[in-house]
């Protein structure tokens, strides 16, 4: 069956599933749905974990083998699948073969990139619809942002007045690893419960550290020393760079787009804004770096955040933020 992220608590008290496929590019709320599962799963005795990463290169055997296994001591178990391509290429036959008849003991968890509609008309995954759930994760639009947040404030007692939901959410728009964060900030500086913008503000004053979300809007701007010392405290306060990776990675994106649009003489304004980039800081971020920078720059910029984000994720044998200075080398550079 397919079911929204809101539904999944209350499935998961019915029964666990013998499979669930959680996917989606919004890296914080794909890790809170498998967060769940993992829990309900662990309370209902599926103490054992075992992970796979199965890229373009995964040998799909060291999986059939670890599923036809038993497991040590007649102990259930979860396995989890990260498919970050979002397609089981070579590995399809394995996962018909196992759908058909799912382990009694093992609870399968595929956490996966947003699927593309030829993926969810093969065979495996209806046979996974028939035997487990899937829960798709959308982005949140940013119409629904603001929303977003008063929710996400309630869940930690808080109420935004009108005022601070609107410099929230022109702050942190689309990033909502960093909204999520900057929310259990002012949970500990709230006295009453409420937000006012004074209390936004005094939050932004008292932060002794730079939050993540401003690294974008430096790094597209070229200015390359304070997005290195910005680099440099995020890495020693341990930050993970990884949902800032995917908001990054869909700027630069845009900014190759709005490149390419400009040198048919398309207007930057009517093209961000039909890109739903309505924030002035950010629209004006992109806009110099697609003036700024190459066709090829940007497409070296697009190769470095892959870099990165593989290397966020345990892949690289260099670390996320060697390739995030890298990209502030880039990012200072001209045609």
């Amino acid at each position: 069956m397919k079911a929204k992220p809101g539904e999944l608590p209350q499935l998961l008290k019915k029964r666990i599933a013998p499979v669930y496929l959680v996917s989606g590019d919004e890296p914080l709320l794909v890790q809170e749905c498998c967060d769940q599962i993992r829990q309900a799963a662990k309370e209902a005795g599926f103490a054992d974990r075992i992970t796979f990463h199965a890229d373009n290169h995964f040998d799909w055997n060291r999986l059939g083998e670890e599923l036809g296994a038993m497991s040590l001591f007649a102990e259930k178990r979860r396995i989890e699948v990260q498919l970050p391509t979002g397609k089981l290429g070579s590995g399809r036959d394995l996962m018909e073969r196992t759908l058909e008849s799912p382990p009694e003991d093992t609870v399968l968890l595929i956490i996966s990139a947003r699927l593309d509609a030829a993926e969810t008309r093969r065979k495996w995954y209806k046979a996974l619809q028939a035997k487990g759930v899937h829960i798709p994760v959308w982005p949140i639009e940013p119409d629904q942002f603001p929303r977003w947040l008063q929710q996400r404030a309630g869940m930690r007692g808080l109420t935004l007045t009108r005022g601070a939901l609107q410099m929230l959410a022109e702050r942190l728009e689309g990033n909502l690893l960093a909204a999520s964060q900057e929310i259990e900030r002012l949970a500990l500086l709230s006295g009453d419960g409420t937000v006012d913008e004074e209390t936004v503000e005094q939050a932004v004053q008292d932060s002794s550290r730079f939050n993540i979300f401003e690294l974008g809007t430096e790094l597209l701007r070229g200015r390359t020393a304070h997005a290195r010392k910005i680099i440099s405290v995020l890495q020693l306060e341990g930050e993970n760079p990884l949902g800032f990776l995917s908001v990054f990675t869909r700027d630069v994106g845009l900014t190759l787009e709005l490149h390419q649009a400009m040198a048919k003489r398309e207007a930057s304004t009517g093209f961000l804004k039909q890109k739903g980039v309505f924030q002035l800081q950010r629209a004006k971020a992109i806009e110099s770096a697609a003036r700024r920078l190459s066709s090829d720059q940007l497409q070296q910029a697009l190769c470095l955040c892959s870099d990165a984000d593989r290397s966020a994720k345990g892949l690289g044998r260099t670390g996320a933020w060697h390739h995030l200075n890298d990209l502030a080398t880039l990012f200072g550079g001209h045609h």
